[in-house]
């Protein structure tokens, strides 16, 4: 348990210094009248010109009513196997294609819905969710102990399990 605390205390700090850095940045761009381009800081390099909700619940609510899967991407700035998976993730221009077919969330802090970790709160994690709000369980990467991660030499199996996201919705509504 005294793990746990650390890493929770860990993250609440990078959280909180994210947040003031936020701040700051915030002040300096009042002055300017350039509107800051909203999809891209929401993208985080995912794919900029890819439409990303905002937060877990809108998400999930996107989902639900326009009867398409949710792909959620769990990441740290600092992570460097984060970092290695959003440049090729970014740059495949099939999966950038096919990603438009999906609601998209990335997300650089866990959520409260244990679903969401189904076998830990690890980074790159990829996870599936159809539109009855269920975690696939059954779209995997190839690790047996991290089964939601995707390393970037994975990106082909990446791409295959979106299409099978998809394949899966239109077989079963």
């Amino acid at each position: 348990a005294m793990e746990k605390s650390y890493v929770a205390l860990f993250l609440l700090l990078i959280v909180i210094s994210c947040a003031l850095a936020k701040d700051a940045g915030k002040k300096d761009s009042k002055d300017t009248t350039a509107k800051p381009k909203l999809p891209q800081t929401l993208s985080r390099g995912w794919g900029d010109q890819l439409i990303w909700t905002q937060t877990y619940e809108e998400a999930l609510f996107r989902a639900k009513h326009s009867q398409k899967p949710l792909m959620i991407i769990h990441h740290l700035e600092d992570c460097p196997h984060s970092q290695a998976l959003k440049k090729v993730f970014a740059e495949h221009k099939d999966i950038q294609k096919l990603a438009e077919k999906f609601i998209l969330l990335n997300l650089v802090y866990e959520t409260t819905d244990k679903n969401l970790a189904p076998d830990g709160q690890y980074v790159p994690r990829v996870l599936f969710i159809d539109p009855s709000l269920t975690v696939r369980a059954d779209i995997t990467g190839r690790y047996s102990n991290r089964l939601y991660a995707y390393e970037p030499s994975d990106i082909s199996l990446l791409y295959s399990n979106m299409q099978k996201a998809l394949k899966l919705l239109k077989t079963e509504l």
